[in-house]
């Protein structure tokens, strides 16, 4: 992490040793770097205590190897490197961009179609061949998940269906539960991909998570290569396990296009490269969506989603955004009020399927999780 008051007129004199005594979350370099930032750091310090103190339940995960990914990572006693190179799954297929060391970018979208669509697990480990049985309840955390699916709790497929678990809960908070029971499809906008876009078999859950449902994600962001624009991609099947005789591989024989097991339902993917204000004609001229959602949105962050909220407010469709803490998310919230003059439609909360795994050396002393809080306008 970086001196909290870099960039206040003096150099940093060294690394940020000397963390704020009262909410313990920025640390800087100096005394004079704290003094000279207090002006500043006094408007936010109380919130920043009291989301300290989520700490604990930040870290509370169901899975063996919750420690390891939690604690340890952020004591900088394990990595994202290490961890994912004890499983074998480091820098291999969907795995390859979560960590920094292979300096992917998903902008190159280098990589053959087969190898991106493999678990790279034994089928133990992965639901490649789908739940044993339909969904009768809503699921309202991993170890829900994980029970329903029949998965060991030392699988670390978390680390990936975040995307598509955050996507159905999106669905459930927004009150959207009963129209994918009534609808036989679901039109979701979904804002400003970037890992996402080298890990897009797994979005083909969502076909076990709301069967019978037609799923129909339109991907709007800069981030989408030039040559993949309006590219369609249909998800009839799961992510397959890396067992050669597993039957997940059965329904391939006669189709490059599926994707493991067939499930019940499709999910269809389509890629549109540039804002989602200058796109928004000509991806919305049939219908408007049923829901916009936004992973780690970054509102605060970038001026480019001043022109979208505007047109999020007009259309008036339901649109849930995530960030990787409760302070980017409060940032968020407050200027998307000061657009729309509204406060949040959902207020922020911890998501249950944020990614599992803390985010390295983030900006602040507050632990970071990929998807971590939520809020809707």
């Amino acid at each position: 992490m970086e001196c909290a008051g870099k960039g206040n007129g003096t150099r940093c004199l060294g690394p940020p040793r000397k963390r704020c005594v009262r909410c313990g979350a920025v640390a800087y370099c100096s005394a004079s770097h704290q003094i000279s930032h207090w002006k500043e750091h006094r408007k936010e310090c109380e919130r920043l205590q009291q989301q300290m103190k989520l700490l604990d339940l930040l870290n509370d995960f169901p899975f063996a190897f919750s420690q390891e990914a939690t604690i340890q990572i952020s004591e900088k006693q394990e990595s994202r490197c290490s961890f994912l190179s004890k499983r074998g799954i480091h820098q291999v297929g969907m795995w390859a961009y979560e960590c920094c060391c292979g300096a992917l970018s998903a902008a190159s979208f280098g990589y053959s179609r087969s190898e991106s669509d493999s678990w790279y697990l034994s089928n133990i480990l992965c639901p490649c061949r789908g739940p044993s049985s339909p969904i009768t309840k809503s699921l309202c955390s991993w170890k829900d998940y994980y029970d329903w699916m029949c998965l060991p709790l030392h699988s670390p497929v978390a680390l990936l269906l975040h995307w598509p678990l955050t996507v159905y809960h999106a669905i459930q908070i927004a009150g959207l539960g009963s129209l994918t029971s009534e609808s036989s499809k679901l039109l979701i906008h979904y804002l400003g991909p970037e890992k996402e876009l080298l890990q897009l078999a797994v979005f083909g859950e969502l076909g076990a998570l709301f069967p019978g449902v037609l799923v129909q994600i339109e991907l709007i962001g800069p981030a989408v290569p030039q040559h993949r624009d309006g590219e369609k991609i249909d998800l009839h099947s799961y992510a397959h396990c890396i067992e050669q005789d597993c039957n997940c591989k059965s329904k391939n024989e006669n189709s490059s296009s599926l994707i493991g097991t067939c499930i019940s339902s499709a999910v269809t993917l389509k890629l549109h490269r540039g804002y989602y204000h200058d796109r928004f004609i000509d991806i919305s001229k049939d219908s408007l969506p049923h829901l916009i959602i936004a992973s780690n949105a970054g509102v605060a962050a970038y001026s480019s989603w001043l022109p979208t909220i505007e047109l999020i407010k007009e259309i008036d469709v339901p649109a849930v955004f995530s960030d990787y803490c409760e302070e980017a998310c409060h940032l968020a919230a407050c200027c998307i009020t000061s657009v729309t003059s509204q406060p949040p439609r959902i207020p922020i909360q911890l998501n249950p399927f944020r990614q599992p795994m803390v985010v390295e050396d983030s900006a602040l002393l507050l632990p970071c999780y990929s998807n971590c809080f939520l809020f809707a306008m």
